[in-house]
């Protein structure tokens, strides 16, 4: 899979394609639906905090998230050296433009080192149809492809069977459980082959 990676934001975004869905850096279009999938009551379930207001949402989109976001392709279109980088990319329905869900990567501080992991959300009108185990495995062989990043970790909460199952059908080994803000998890691992 070889991707070209566009630093200049008036350019075409940067996608990766899967089977049903694209991966796509974030833009600014994505506030409302991004918004409206963090208040979902799963997402807020598994994600506490990120159900913050919209304007909240934009400012961190605009000021952070998107600009970030050049700085980890800039990273990988110099080297692959991603450092402490995160990338977030919107899930996106080929068939129809939506905006259905997020796939990033980044540092997990509270993991021991290395420990960039990969993480998701998606609507709950989309479950079940494969299209986050299809996000996630573009993403790793992505990483591994085009970074330094030899090893990559994913956590999901014990009663998330979901997002256990996609851990695990995207390759990642159990590693054991760890207690991450007051709530027992599963750790995961991945290497990347030589």
């Amino acid at each position: 899979m070889n991707h070209k990676i566009n630093i200049d934001a008036q350019e075409i975004p940067f996608i990766i394609e899967c089977e049903d869905i694209l991966l796509r850096e974030y833009m600014v279009k994505d506030v409302d639906a991004i918004f409206k999938i963090t208040h979902e009551p799963e997402i807020r379930q598994f994600l506490p905090g990120w159900d913050v207001p919209r304007e909240q949402r934009l400012e961190w989109l605009t000021n952070y998230e998107i600009v970030e976001n050049r700085q980890f392709l800039q990273a990988v279109q110099n080297g692959g050296d991603v450092g402490q980088l995160r990338l977030r990319l919107a899930m996106v329905l080929k068939a129809t433009d939506e905006c259905i869900g997020w796939c990033n990567t980044g540092p997990k501080e509270e993991l021991p080192q290395p420990n960039r992991e990969i993480m998701y959300g998606i609507s709950n009108q989309h479950y079940n149809k494969g299209y986050t185990t299809q996000a996630v495995r573009a993403l790793i062989q992505f990483l591994f492809q085009n970074t330094s990043e030899r090893e990559l970790s994913a956590l999901a909460v014990l009663h998330n069977h979901a997002s256990n199952k996609v851990i695990q059908k995207c390759g990642f080994k159990y590693v054991g459980e760890i207690e991450l803000e007051q709530e027992r998890h599963h750790l995961y691992k991945l290497r990347r082959e030589s």
